[in-house]
């Protein structure tokens, strides 16, 4: 009798366990959390206030990745360096790319005048080099990417296939709801659509809402002194309300721009956790809302 005792208890134990899952970044670990509920547990390698460019995991998170049945990777540059090795790690833990089906878009490298002075053309403004990470600053593409993880979910563990469906529902119906919002606030403004970023990290959101990201810093360095300029003036004749900064990055250039523009630094990180409320912030910001 004990021993069909236990027989039950590990089958109902295996039953119910949790999926482990691993995620890169704070926006994917809300996703997961969105979708997968009180069935998926989800452990995030970049910690708040880290670089996704630079980060190394601790000896503490390896051991999340020694537990994962899956890892959902987005693209960004610390996966390049650190996936193989943790599929070494864990050869059984699978691998979902929650970038499919998201078109990209190239990360702008060049000013305009820099370009302009580099080619003598105007038909080289901007110069690209690599794709954008940032794919979640746009809904369009929160959809995509909450799909792709109920998909995985859902392969994974087909008896829970309807849970995770109600969940995905729920948030698809909380991403529009989130685009409705941006939307409205940035029916204030008509001509004055650009906005100003030191690193240029909201390519998607610009393009969503037809915005355009005046970039402080290129291809990883701050402006000369002959950029500068070129940037304040630019500034001045749009009407920039606002420099947004991350603080993953110094912010002393920006100060400089804000004071001589009287516009104020926002500090805004791609990397939040609530990525809704931090699109509409910033929407709010670009509007002069804040």
């Amino acid at each position: 009798m004990k021993k069909i005792t236990l027989i039950f208890l590990l089958l109902t134990s295996y039953i119910f366990s949790n999926i482990n899952a691993v995620v890169s970044i704070l926006p994917e670990q809300t996703f997961v959390k969105a979708i997968g509920g009180e069935k998926v547990n989800v452990s995030l390698m970049v910690q708040p206030g880290n670089s996704p460019h630079t980060y190394e995991p601790k000896p503490s998170q390896m051991i999340d990745i020694a537990k994962a049945d899956l890892y959902f990777a987005i693209d960004v540059e610390f996966e390049d360096v650190w996936l193989p090795k943790f599929q070494s790690l864990n050869p059984k833990m699978q691998v979902i790319d929650l970038a499919d089906n998201v078109t990209k878009m190239q990360m702008q490298e060049k000013h305009e005048c820099e370009a302009e002075d580099e080619h003598h053309s105007e038909h080289d403004e901007h110069k690209h080099e690599g794709e954008d990470p940032h794919i979640w600053t746009a809904p369009s593409n929160v959809k995509i990417i909450t799909k792709n993880i109920y998909n995985a979910l859902k392969k994974i563990d087909p008896l829970n296939a309807s849970y995770y469906k109600r969940n995905l529902d729920i948030f698809l119906a909380s991403i529009d709801e989130t685009d409705r919002q941006i939307i409205h606030i940035l029916s204030s403004i008509e001509d004055e659509r650009r906005f100003m970023v030191f690193h240029p990290s909201w390519g998607y959101f610009a393009k969503a809402y037809n915005l355009e990201q005046i970039a402080v810093e290129v291809e990883g360095k701050e402006p000369k002194p002959k950029e500068l300029i070129h940037l304040l003036t630019e500034a001045k004749e749009e009407k920039v309300k606002a420099i947004f900064t991350q603080p993953e990055f110094s912010d002393t250039v920006a100060k400089i721009i804000a004071k001589e523009l009287d516009i104020p630094v926002v500090k805004v990180s791609p990397l939040a956790a609530d990525w809704s409320e931090n699109l509409i912030n910033i929407a709010k910001a670009i509007a002069g809302k804040n």
